[in-house]
């Protein structure tokens, strides 16, 4: 996988990193001992974090065009409350979500420059499914359910926004299915494309609840 490979890159920079901290460290002539030891930790702490890295990146998936980003099946389990089947390639989860609408966040990185020109495509990360009431007394009993989380606290995707950097390799984008309706029995694909994260009904229950809301 492309972002395996991309995993696989930082570890053998932290793996690098920690061989210099390691010569540096246990040199026999300590010239200038104390810069020497600021540096061998200094490389320590590069190897550490290039390994929190290379983590965080192998839980991004390979954006294929042939095949949604995510399958979203629902199963009534009482008034207002569904458990929603979230299913990525070979992978399921289940998670129970309350409300009448739900919403979809995903994390994006996109390619730029000479990556995106041999053709490199873009990886995700499934964010957050959330779940609203229409009547306001019950809007604040909606949820945010996390789908992901980094290592350690340490965010690639996150640092990259907020800082508006892009190592001159990717961008970190921000992906929304916004509130759609939930139905018992409701199919619903997650594609993304030019315009952004699209959802598409699967089968007649979530046509007709589309149809219904709007």
């Amino acid at each position: 996988m492309q972002y395996d490979g991309l995993a696989w890159a930082f570890a053998l920079l932290a793996l690098l990193a920690a061989l210099v901290a390691v010569r540096i460290l246990f040199e026999r002539t300590w010239f200038l001992g104390w810069l020497r030891g600021t540096c061998g930790l200094a490389f320590v702490a590069v190897a550490a974090l290039l390994l929190v890295l290379a983590w965080d990146l192998r839980s991004y998936s390979l954006l294929k065009p042939e095949q949604p980003m995510a399958t979203l099946s629902f199963q009534a389990e009482g008034p207002q409350r569904y458990r929603v089947l979230i299913q990525e390639g070979a992978n399921e989860r289940s998670v129970v979500l309350d409300g009448e609408l739900w919403q979809l966040d995903a994390r994006i990185f996109r390619w730029k420059g000479l990556a995106a020109l041999i053709g490199l495509a873009p990886g995700y990360r499934l964010d957050a499914l959330s779940g609203r009431f229409l009547a306001l007394e019950q809007q604040s009993r909606g949820r945010r359910l996390g789908l992901s989380q980094s290592p350690l606290g340490v965010d690639l995707w996150r640092w990259l926004r907020a800082g508006e950097h892009d190592l001159f390799l990717f961008e970190p984008l921000a992906g929304r299915v916004t509130f759609l309706p939930m139905a018992d029995k409701a199919v619903f694909a997650v594609n993304y494309g030019v315009a952004g994260l699209l959802a598409e009904p699967m089968n007649l229950a979530a046509e007709e609840a589309l149809r219904d809301w709007r």
